[in-house]
């Protein structure tokens, strides 16, 4: 079968690899559509990072080369020994982590920072190719009324749901969320799924600022407004109840730690290259507080579906569908070059 295969920084192929074959507690699934994730983009330019390439990932036993994919979605084609619940035909999307289940992390109900957290697709081969084999557990079915393509969007949806959840905005709250790439256009449909009234997207990109605003979005250019005196005069000077970094650059920490109120969380869920500078006086003076997001959890996959489900999120103007072979110039290359904001590969074409 056809996949693309990571060997190295800059070392992406689409190749033919051996089928999988399905083990005890696994299904094989046939996939429809796979994201092309941001931390795939650092593994293609700056890798690798989370990749490993000496010792083995100690849950999955496998190191590069192999075959990536951590956001997709697909149809049940065979059931392995020890399933149940599960049957071929089923149309699923895939929550792909694999935890160890006995760190003191896992067992107190945070599994997604799990000690020797992996993903299906970085420590082990992926969803983009034209089959890929899960643990039972990763799997979540799809309502009829959710697409395949839609349902390779739940796990950067749930990774933006989850942070969105840890900023513990109360409906009617206000929010800003700074950037506005896939992971901030997620974070702004999460909020407004959980019934927060007043979210401004802040972002510097014509482009990308318009493409938010298509789908019903208030945006504020930080280059052309004072984004906390802008936020504290919409709020009556109490400021956001909470402020959400998917930038990952300094000027946008440093603004949105001046756009919250007192006691108030900056949620930061960007993937951050370098070290910053933070003005940690800020949070002195406020009692606020940085909260970090990672991951997500079954319970933010369910409650995305479902929001899915009801028609609430939109993938016009921001999300783009490629074929498996033109995945380097027109999925990383494209994307890196923001030319694009979300692509889907379709390993059938």
């Amino acid at each position: 079968m056809r996949a693309v295969v990571y060997n190295g920084r800059n070392d992406v192929s689409v190749t033919d690899v051996p089928e999988p074959e399905v083990g005890e507690g696994e299904v094989k699934l046939r996939v429809g559509y796979n994201g092309i994730c941001g931390s795939d983009l650092h593994e293609y330019f700056a890798g690798p990072i989370f990749i490993p390439q000496g010792d083995a990932h100690p849950l999955t036993g496998r190191k590069l080369p192999l075959t990536l994919g951590h956001e997709f979605a697909g149809t049940v084609t065979e059931v392995g020994p020890g399933v149940a619940d599960v049957a071929e035909g089923d149309r699923v999307a895939v929550m792909p982590l694999y935890t160890c289940g006995r760190c003191e992390r896992c067992t107190s109900g945070r599994p997604n920072v799990c000690t020797q957290i992996g993903f299906h697709g970085l420590m082990s081969d992926g969803g983009m190719a034209e089959s890929t084999v899960v643990p039972v557990h990763m799997l979540h079915k799809l309502p009829e009324q959710v697409s395949l393509e839609m349902g390779a969007l739940v796990e950067p949806m749930a990774v933006a749901y989850h942070a969105a959840a840890l900023g513990q905005v109360a409906p009617g709250g206000s929010a800003a969320v700074f950037g506005a790439g896939p992971i901030g256009i997620g974070l702004w449909f999460a909020l407004r799924g959980m019934g927060v009234d007043d979210v401004w997207v802040i972002e510097p990109s014509a482009t990308r600022r318009a493409a938010i605003e298509k789908l019903g979005a208030t945006t504020l250019d930080p280059t052309a407004v004072d984004v906390p005196a802008a936020i504290a005069d919409a709020t009556g000077g109490r400021r956001a109840d909470a402020a959400y970094d998917a930038a990952g650059v300094a000027p946008a920490v440093q603004t949105a730690l001046a756009s919250i109120g007192a006691a108030k969380p900056m949620v930061s869920v960007a993937i951050y290259e370098t070290p910053l500078e933070t003005p940690l006086i800020n949070l002195v003076m406020n009692e606020s507080r940085i909260q970090g997001s990672l991951c997500y959890t079954h319970e933010d996959y369910r409650a995305v579906i479902d929001l899915m489900s009801r028609g609430h999120y939109d993938t016009t103007g921001w999300v783009e569908k490629i074929a498996m072979g033109d995945v380097v110039a027109e999925g990383f290359e494209a994307l890196h070059a923001g030319q694009k904001m979300k692509v889907l590969v379709d390993p059938t074409a």
